[in-house]
């Protein structure tokens, strides 16, 4: 009779723990606040593109020596994700010529500080860069 009496008392107390950790865990999810990831990027193609195409041609002409290359460089990597993940997925500007040459140009430039953190860009690709994001620019000019 003891044993039957423990066994359901320890019932009970699990019960009550769960239903108490069940209660917990919904109204701290709640009462938490959620902020969004902050984002550059305005919704319009054209002035996004020109915009993120500007900034990077300055961060790329930027000397080595300057004491604010290596934030100028992790902001045109935040710049560069945020713009690919604002526009990839959207069908009526991913299939344009702007799009393409403009990613086309950001997965370089992202690929380039991804592998050679500490090292600058080379001649050779800045030249390519400035070339693709000032086509960007004009093609985003001419479409809007």
């Amino acid at each position: 009779m003891i044993s039957a009496f423990h066994r359901l008392s320890i019932r009970l107390v699990r019960a009550a723990l769960a239903i108490c950790l069940g209660f917990c865990l919904m109204l701290f999810q709640f009462a938490s606040e959620v902020n969004a990831a902050k984002t550059l990027m305005t919704g319009d193609f054209a002035k996004d593109t020109i915009a993120v195409s500007s900034t990077l041609k300055e961060t790329i002409t930027l000397p080595k020596e300057d004491k604010g290359l290596s934030e100028a460089e992790k902001e045109a990597v935040f710049l560069i994700s945020d713009y690919i993940s604002r526009y990839r997925n959207r069908s009526q500007v991913n299939t344009s010529t702007t799009f393409t040459t403009m990613q086309t140009a950001l997965n370089a430039l992202s690929g380039h500080y991804k592998t050679f953190a500490n090292r600058p860009v080379p001649e050779n690709l800045k030249e390519r860069l400035n070339k693709e994001l000032s086509k960007a620019e004009k093609l985003a000019a001419r479409d809007s």
